[in-house]
């Protein structure tokens, strides 16, 4: 049973206005995507949340979490702040009903499908979408059922000191640092030193103890591993020469890809539905933890070979004319848009074509790190290249003969009429530039058929 709202009365030292005897099944923090039963939670930032309250009780909101008392017909838990409550509510649920382990998964690359792989593998639960934040992270936990062997929470961070409060929020026993990139440059003004402390606020929030893997060739991982900050944690490498290393990799082409696993725990065989070497390596990270944890290679192997990849991370949809649509439209940053490049180019089919949004929070550094990808897009066997957003015309530059570019997606889209049939196409982009457009507008034109995507198509080679 989820806590009633008079036991959360006490919890958050809330004053309760109305029926203390209702559950609410979750949080809602979005008036618009509220589900019913949920408790709507006003927070004060860009926009008083307190004004959409009665558009959360129309969308069926069963009680709400305010700081003043509101004229309205619903439950009210009242308190001094709103997001101070909504992270203990989320700490005192994970607190009353934890599960016999608990992992968490950071990067600045790869966490969210690394999150997604751990969780199949070892059929835990899992945070939903992309609430990984220290606004998505707790309210996710309000809503975690009772008698779980196993949770998997997704940790991200923007500036400093995010990872740190969830961890707070939600004491891990085991960590996953899928690698320290370049995302959000813009915001650390000593670089990826600065990235990487960030990142390593997992590490340093595990219990005494805790493990922790990460890829053996990442310097930054590796750096993380040997500061005092992270020394009551066990840094565990996987890789090339390590204990956990892959021993043998094979595309299965459209299936995804299959690798053997050497570990001291033994070999073992894995396939993944998830297509390119750089999904090898966040499953190599994921059922690591999984056999340090304890759990058995068979059921990870079970597990694992059952994700799906979800819309915008990896889902493959055919296309009308034979083309192919590797849909990783969801974010980007530059590892992430040339791994999935190589990802494209590992399928069979024609003309290999990207159509990108830009990338962002990169700081001073952005129009370099344009052009610089533009010109690894090149040498990696892309053919063609669509680009829209501030930074397109770096990109392209970079990319040389055959790259266009374009300021935004309206006038992208006239010319995405001109992609050739039957090629093989990635579209990926920033969260900003929304190119999960380009996706939908790509599969409408292709027709309805085509959008259940190659993972509900049977009898694929």
């Amino acid at each position: 049973m989820l806590f009633a709202l008079s036991q959360l009365s006490s919890i958050l030292d809330a004053n309760l206005v109305g029926d203390g005897s209702i559950a609410p099944t979750g949080v809602g923090l979005d008036s618009r995507s509220i589900q019913r039963g949920e408790c709507f939670t006003a927070l004060r930032a860009e926009r008083d949340g307190h004004e959409y309250a009665a558009m959360a009780i129309e969308k069926g909101a069963s009680c709400l979490l305010v700081d003043h008392n509101l004229d309205m017909p619903v439950p009210q838990l009242v308190v001094n702040d709103t997001l101070a409550a909504l992270q203990t509510w989320g700490q005192a649920r994970l607190r009353a009903c934890r599960p016999s382990a608990v992992f968490g998964v950071t990067g600045s690359v790869g966490k969210t499908s690394t999150k997604e792989l751990l969780a199949g593998a070892i059929s835990a639960w899992k945070t939903p979408g992309n609430r990984n934040n220290t606004l998505g992270l707790p309210a996710a936990l309000a809503a975690l059922p009772d008698g779980l062997d196993a949770a998997v929470l997704e940790m991200g961070m923007s500036t400093p000191g995010e990872i740190q409060r969830l961890t707070e929020i939600a004491p891990l026993d085991f960590g996953v640092i899928t690698n320290v990139g370049i995302a959000h440059m813009g915001n650390f003004p000593n670089g990826q030193e600065g990235i990487a402390c960030a990142k390593g606020e997992l590490a340093a929030g595990l219990i005494p103890g805790g493990a922790w893997v990460f890829p053996k060739d990442d310097p930054w991982c590796q750096w993380i591993s040997k500061q005092s900050w992270t020394s009551k944690s066990k840094p565990i490498p996987v890789g090339p020469g390590a204990d956990f290393s892959v021993a043998s990799v094979e595309s299965l082409g459209l299936r995804g890809e299959r690798f053997i696993l050497k570990s001291p725990m033994g070999n073992f065989d894995f396939e993944i539905k998830f297509r390119g070497r750089h999904q090898v390596q966040n499953a190599l990270l994921a059922v690591s933890i999984a056999l340090i944890a304890g759990f058995k290679g068979n059921e990870i192997a079970h597990g694992l070979a059952s994700v799906e990849p979800e819309e915008g991370r990896g889902r493959l949809s055919p296309l009308s004319g034979g083309g192919w649509l590797l849909d990783e439209s969801y974010n980007a940053s530059q590892e992430s848009m040339l791994s999935c490049a190589r990802a494209l180019l590992d399928l069979d089919g024609g003309e290999p074509i990207a159509v990108l949004g830009c990338m962002r929070e990169l700081g001073s550094e952005s129009a370099s790190l344009h052009e610089a990808v533009g010109v690894m897009l090149r040498q990696i066997g892309i053919s063609r290249l669509w680009v829209y957003g501030d930074f397109a015309m770096e990109l392209a530059c970079g990319f040389g003969y055959g790259a266009s570019a374009y300021t935004n997606f309206e006038t992208l889209r006239l010319a995405l009429a001109e992609l050739p049939k039957g090629a093989r196409i990635l579209v990926k982009g920033s969260r900003y530039w929304m190119s999960e457009r380009v996706v939908e507008y790509l599969l409408n034109k292709s027709g309805g058929a085509e959008q259940a995507g190659i993972n509900n198509v049977e009898g694929v080679k």
